[in-house]
């Protein structure tokens, strides 16, 4: 409604590819309709089940094990993630700061996946920790944050912007409900945790790291 809005009486302008553009519009509908629908079937009591199910085997390790897992997977197979390597890596090489060669335009995109992928599941399990150990939300992320302002000083300008896009781009359409319900089901699993204060947070952490491994990764590769 917005866009008809704009185009119609600010811009005065007819609609360009009208038939793909109301075709289009309706099949944005029907799968976020769908996607909504999955999230309550599926993603959510899954996440909650392997939650409780992981608690009562009471090993913390492979509940670490399982959360860095969850995160890298669920991460590197971002769909908004993979659009943003790959748009990185071109005009990188358009900027000259890497060959234009595609084993050259593949390598950069997959180092800049692997890495916020890495960085996610590293929160993730830092966030996972959290629940166990107790650990003032605020705290992570005042520090969290100060290593962002920190590394914007010394990391190559070129890299910085990038940086700070994939922290949203990172936790998006697969990441966000499942590492949701793994944190609300680990604080309702776990005795002396609150699911409303110790549940959530998983995924302000999950933003904040990308900005720092993607800033060292181009400390390294830049």
């Amino acid at each position: 409604m917005v866009i008809l809005v704009f185009q119609f009486i600010i811009l005065q302008k007819p609609l360009p590819n009208y038939q793909d553009l109301i075709l289009g519009s309706l099949l944005v509908w029907v799968g976020l309709v769908l996607f909504m629908e999955g999230l309550e079937w599926a993603l959510f009591p899954l996440g909650n089940s392997m939650a409780f199910a992981l608690t009562n085997k009471g090993n913390v390790f492979l509940i670490l094990l399982f959360a860095f897992t969850l995160g890298f997977s669920t991460t590197i197979a971002e769909p908004a993630l993979i659009a943003v390597s790959k748009e990185a890596a071109r005009v990188s090489s358009v900027a000259g700061f890497i060959g234009a060669e595609e084993a050259a335009l593949d390598s950069f995109a997959r180092g800049l996946r692997v890495s916020v992928a890495a960085s996610v599941g590293f929160a993730i399990l830092i966030g996972v920790l959290r629940i166990f150990k107790g650990w003032p939300l605020q705290y992570i992320i005042i520090s969290g944050y100060a290593a962002v302002v920190g590394l914007t000083f010394i990391a190559p300008e070129e890299i910085i912007g990038i940086a700070y896009d994939t922290g949203g781009v990172a936790t998006s359409t697969i990441t966000v409900p499942l590492v949701t319900a793994l944190g609300v089901g680990l604080a309702s699993s776990i005795k002396g945790r609150n699911p409303l204060t110790d549940g959530f947070g998983l995924i302000a952490i999950a933003v904040m790291m990308p900005m720092i491994f993607v800033m060292i990764y181009g400390l390294i590769v830049l």
